[in-house]
């Protein structure tokens, strides 16, 4: 019995280490993305052109 109470708080333990590192990873800035906006920029064309294309109608 006094196994599963020593486990109990070992387990603990390591998951608030876990906790902490993954804190400290989100403020240090480990899960910003870098990726998504460089590909946003291919992908929005289409919804620029409709903009472009509603403000020369409005224009004329």
């Amino acid at each position: 019995m006094e196994v599963i109470y020593m486990l109990i708080g070992f387990s603990l333990l390591v998951a608030l280490i876990f906790l902490g590192l993954f804190f400290w990873a989100v403020r240090s800035g480990q899960f910003d993305d870098q990726y998504t906006p460089s590909m946003r920029v291919l992908f929005d064309k289409k919804s620029s052109d409709k903009k472009t294309n509603n403000q020369k109608h409005r224009d004329e």
